[in-house]
């Protein structure tokens, strides 16, 4: 197994991580992997409501992200990534919720390193096709993570090696110029502790790279590759306590309730009008 991320030590930092909206691809059915695609509608109210969130995260029910600065928004430089780390970025900028860095700005700031997983010859096909065309591979994938893979595509070993310095230099961001931290402190949470005053990074990534990412920081075997799971727009938090990394929340998504409600709502409205029970 390769080792854990680097975590500067005694890091006080928290990391936020943001699954993009839904795509026009998963509203087909496809599988995407690296292949470009925006958000669909839906996609596009789920990062405004998303980005809501976080704009004001103390609102009640807070989230347990810190007072301190945010330093940046990390995203996957893909199309639908993007476009969820902007509305995120927009929504930040007319926020006095949260402190922006040092330099005043809330940076977006594309990585390579947390592209999704590609799928090589998956990627585009319906779901059905890949079922029927590469059943035995599918289901092996879906087992055995480390042992198959998409024809063409990313091991996870040859995800974890670029995800592990991608984390790395958000990781060492967060750290410049901040002294150590320490675990002699109260490590227990409880409901009046005060907010932490240290800084903060969102990533806005994918539900396969971010599988690996948290495997990753918390030193765990890539076979368990299917221990997490990520809903579009899903917000999860690790707090780095003194360079301990600490699941302070994870993928929560109330944020998206109002969508529901919308979607019941217009559902109810046809059926007004169709005359349908």
């Amino acid at each position: 197994m390769p080792p854990a991320v680097p975590v500067p030590d005694g890091l006080d930092a928290t990391l936020v991580l943001v699954r993009h909206g839904e795509s026009v691809l998963i509203t087909q059915e496809r599988f995407q992997g690296q292949s470009e695609t925006p958000l669909s509608p839906t996609g596009l109210r789920q990062a405004e409501l998303v980005a809501q969130r976080l704009a004001h995260p103390h609102d009640a029910p807070a989230l347990p992200v810190p007072a301190g600065e945010l330093l940046e928004i990390v995203h996957s430089p893909l199309q639908r990534t993007t476009q969820t780390a902007g509305a995120i970025a927009a929504a930040m900028a007319s926020s006095d919720a949260v402190a922006p860095s040092r330099s005043g700005a809330r940076a977006m700031r594309p990585e390579p390193g947390f592209l999704e997983i590609a799928q090589g010859v998956w990627e585009g096909l319906l779901a059905t096709e890949i079922t029927e065309r590469y059943g035995e591979e599918l289901a092996a994938w879906r087992g055995r993570p480390l042992e198959a893979w998409a024809p063409g595509g990313e091991s996870l070993q040859q995800v974890a090696e670029r995800v592990r310095p991608a984390l790395a230099a958000v990781l060492g961001r967060l750290a410049e110029g901040r002294p150590p931290g320490t675990h002699d402190r109260k490590q227990v949470a409880s409901y009046r502790d005060p907010l932490p005053d240290h800084p903060w990074s969102i990533v806005v990534g994918h539900d396969g790279v971010f599988k690996v990412a948290l495997l990753t920081l918390f030193d765990l075997p890539l076979d368990r590759f299917w221990m997490w799971s990520m809903d579009l727009c899903g917000i999860s938090v690790v707090e780095l306590r003194a360079g301990r990394p600490v699941l302070r929340a994870h993928n929560l998504t109330a944020h998206l309730a109002g969508l529901l409600d919308d979607s019941a709502q217009a559902e109810l409205d046809e059926r007004s009008r169709s005359g349908a029970l």
